[in-house]
């Protein structure tokens, strides 16, 4: 049987509709990044992984206003198919997600590993509790992924985790901004390693 992943993607979430309208008129449009359909890492994990790996990549809904109950619902759906043994990974938003999600629900079968990747403090609808413990207890092996240079997240958000989130194990880099690269070879290893 293949080895199971299951991936949770970033988003954007406001505290209000106006800022969100803001955050709208305000962005600037990267026209290279629509002309070349470029995959990030998340996209080339089923290449970078091989044959033996089943990647997941859940599309949650409304990604540039996300709404906690929405992406609940959504990854709920998923839920009947993951097994045992299945790592999580979330980027930005997506990280944050399931932080938020496991320290309020029980899975229904018990993960190998979490990993999450440039995770954000919680605010708005995706505002964490203080006690994060019940995610501890239903994974022993927890990664943080966070870089120095992310402009997204701060790193002060990823200290925080640090202290916070229980049997994690962290890893900053200097150069990877938030992640958008095209490969993540040291979450590829990790990943063999564990279901070696």
């Amino acid at each position: 049987m293949k080895h199971q992943i299951l991936v949770v993607h970033g988003g954007n979430s406001f505290t209000s509709y106006p800022k969100y309208i803001q955050f709208l008129k305000s962005w600037r449009i990267d026209i290279d990044r629509y002309l070349t359909a470029k995959t990030d890492w998340k996209g080339n994990l089923s290449k970078s992984l091989g044959k033996k790996y089943e990647v997941i990549r859940l599309d949650m809904p409304g990604k540039l206003n996300a709404r906690y109950l929405e992406w609940k619902i959504w990854f709920e759906k998923f839920l009947p198919h993951i097994r045992k043994g299945v790592i999580l990974i979330g980027h930005s938003l997506g990280a944050l997600f399931l932080i938020k999600y496991l320290s309020e629900n029980k899975l229904p079968k018990k993960p190998c590993a979490i990993m999450f990747v440039s995770a954000p403090q919680g605010e708005g609808d995706f505002k964490l509790k203080k006690n994060l413990d019940q995610i501890a207890k239903q994974c022993e092996k927890i990664f943080l992924y966070h870089s120095e240079d992310d402009k997204v997240v701060p790193l002060s958000d990823f200290l925080k985790y640090r202290k916070t989130l229980k049997n994690t194990t962290g890893k900053v880099f200097k150069d990877r901004g938030h992640f958008n690269q095209e490969k993540f070879p040291e979450i590829v290893k990790e990943i063999k390693k564990l279901c070696s």
